[in-house]
């Protein structure tokens, strides 16, 4: 039994489907959202898209742009002056101010007329006259024309898939359709033997560049219209200023073009290096010579900390003493120690007050490592100890690990963090001993961790660009709301103000979670952080760790492996196999994640979603996710 995929997402204005995916254009921000995703320039000022095999066509607020990306397709027109845009399998065409009709792609020759509409199939094409408002069909060599009994019909709208043209007549809003045997009668077949073939004659909208067609506003409701084809006055509205706008956003987006072509050939060079480091598994500091950098760093850090200081501790945070400390640790035993980072080691601990805690304690010596080495890893340690105070100083959000207070000294540098009774995403994703998580609860746990890194880029000025996004990194507290922890390689980045898009910085983080383009160019920006979201987004998937071994005890990357599978629509191959399959009302939600991530993990930046973006396509996949009917039993799909 298949189960039906229901939309629970933001209202549409506009639908279209091509062979392999369906796209729509969201009412109120007028952006593009498809499944499954596409690699496309970003745009929030869609007014119409057309979809055909393997390419995509969209059409700025009328009179408009015209922009096209895919396999395929030629070039798209220049120019701002298309009202009405339509593709085929492998052409598109589009019909000017002027009610002219331009095709590009491969096209067959045009009709002399004027039209206000038209349809583009598979080889063959159908369009609205602008005289009268009857429908004349070309293409196939010449060997499709419209029946006879429809020719003196006028139509209001004309839509075509393949070889099939559909068309809803202007006087009762009937549908007529024709182009294969089964519509020899013109009636769509669906229809054949009720009293009435009325349907809605297009897409409901709130502004029409002409006007609304008549009696539509009772049709639709909300006040919606349907747009009406032809001119009332043959005058189209004063547009300079919507000009303005779409000159604007063309300048934009053919920078994006040009730079983002170097973005794919980063991702090869990355995963290459992912295979041949991954057995490390360790964390990439900032890198460079030791003579420049690493001699410089220790009395930086001490200024650092001594400013910190004198600012009378912003964040109200406590400056414990060493022997409470180690108090509520019983000296720091081994009995207490809840695991090892890079930092140092961490202990659960409980205060005086009764208050549980997780204290970080920095390893600063090691007898074992030469006076060089140590000296790098104790300027790394004390870099983020001190990244720690700064940004904690200043952060409070539910969704972020909270900083308490802190002790340091010559010789000392510890954290005193809030307890995460839970542990890690990691834990219960990658170890056996934790019982898995269900897909309900693994949502919940992303749209918590999104709104935490959304919070750092958006509501923190300067934004907080956290670097090291990754599973281990995400703590679940006693009621399972996570937390982003660990801000030792944080970064204030740039503002508005700075007039600079990015942050020059050598690459650091955490193998499988880099993003390539950071990694390749070292230019740090926030969409670096909605690369390792997306990779932990693949884990919540899959259950893969970031690098993890294939079948053959090979390592592999989780973006390498999953996301052709995304891109393939069959994300169900690549589940979880820990846990049952979705349920038909959480295979919608489950399929959303997957090409959201896929979109987080573009090679490209610039196409990636802002964390707000990823934060409301998130609140639509758990919607989708929690939406239940009552009276209904809810079965395990057999569709995975």
């Amino acid at each position: 039994m298949l189960h039906k995929r229901i939309y629970h997402g933001p209202e549409l204005e506009e639908l279209e489907a091509g062979n392999s995916r369906i796209c729509g254009v969201e009412r109120v921000s007028r952006s593009l959202r498809c499944w499954q995703p596409f690699y496309l320039p970003r745009s929030d000022n869609y007014h119409s898209i057309a979809l055909g095999d393997n390419f995509f066509c969209g059409l700025s607020q009328p009179p408009g742009r015209i922009s096209c990306e895919g396999e395929g397709i030629s070039k798209a027109p220049s120019g701002y002056h298309y009202i009405a845009i339509a593709a085929g399998s492998r052409q598109a065409c589009a019909v000017t101010v002027d009610n002219d009709v331009e095709c590009w792609g491969q096209t067959e020759s045009l009709p002399h007329e004027k039209f206000l509409a038209v349809a583009v199939g598979e080889n063959r094409s159908c369009g609205v006259r602008w005289s009268n408002g009857t429908v004349v069909c070309w293409g196939n060599n010449n060997n499709f024309i419209l029946p006879q009994t429809l020719r003196d019909i006028h139509f209001t709208s004309i839509y075509a898939k393949g070889q099939i043209f559909c068309g809803v007549a202007t006087k009762n809003y009937t549908l007529y359709c024709w182009g294969n045997e089964n519509f020899k009668s013109g009636v769509f077949a669906p229809f054949q033997g009720l009293i009435s073939q009325v349907v809605m004659p297009g897409p409901c909208r709130r502004e029409c560049p002409y006007r609304p067609l008549s009696g539509s506003q009772s049709l639709c409701g909300n006040e919606l219209m349907i747009c009406d084809l032809k001119k009332e006055d043959g005058e189209f509205p004063d547009t300079n200023a919507q000009n303005a706008k779409n000159k604007t956003w063309s300048r934009r987006n053919i920078v994006f073009l040009v730079v983002g072509c170097v973005g794919t050939f980063s991702l090869l060079l990355v995963i290459s290096f992912f295979v041949f480091k991954s057995h490390s598994r360790c964390r990439v500091h900032d890198s460079g010579r030791l003579d420049e950098t690493r001699t410089i760093d220790i009395p930086k850090l001490e200024k650092r900390l001594s400013s910190l200081v004198s600012l009378g501790n912003p964040g109200q945070l406590m400056e414990f003493s060493i022997d409470e400390l180690a108090l509520a640790t019983d000296g720091f035993s081994v009995r207490f120690q809840l695991g090892i980072g890079s930092f140092g080691s961490v202990y659960q601990g409980v205060l005086s007050d009764g208050r549980h805690v997780a204290i970080k304690r920095a390893e600063l010596t090691n007898p074992t490592l030469s006076g060089t080495t140590m000296r790098n890893r104790r300027a790394d340690k004390d870099s983020a100890f001190v990244n720690e105070l700064e940004s904690m100083s200043r952060l409070n959000h539910k969704n972020l690990v909270r900083l308490l207070g802190f002790y340091e000294d010559e010789e000392e540098r510890v954290l005193v963090y809030e307890y995460m009774k839970n542990g890690s995403l990691a834990d219960h994703l990658h170890n056996p001993q934790f019982d898995p998580l269900t897909w309900q609860t693994r949502l919940m746990i992303a749209l918590d961790a999104a709104r935490g890194i959304q919070y750092l880029h958006e509501f923190v000025v300067p934004p907080v660009i956290h670097r090291d996004i990754k599973s281990s990194n995400i703590l679940l507290d006693a009621t399972w709301t996570a937390k982003v922890s660990d801000f030792g390689l944080s970064q204030m980045g740039p503002t508005e103000e700075d007039d600079v898009s990015h942050l020059s910085l050598h690459a650091a983080g955490t193998l499988g979670y880099i993003d390539p383009e950071y990694y390749k160019f070292q230019q740090l920006t926030t969409k670096s952080d909605v690369y390792s979201f997306g990779v932990v987004l693949l884990e919540l998937l899959s259950g893969h760790k970031a690098i993890h071994k294939n079948e053959d005890e090979n390592p592999r990357n989780v973006v390498e492996y999953i996301v052709p599978y995304i891109l393939l629509d069959e994300v169900h191959r690549v589940l979880d196999q820990r846990i049952p399959p979705p349920t038909p009302y959480e295979i919608e939600a489950v399929a959303h994640v997957g090409y959201l991530a896929a979109e987080c993990l573009m090679p490209c930046s610039r196409k990636r979603p802002s964390m707000a973006e990823v934060v409301s396509k998130l609140e639509s996949a758990l919607a989708a996710c929690l939406t239940a009917p009552k009276t209904e039993t809810v079965s395990r799909s057999n569709t995975y």
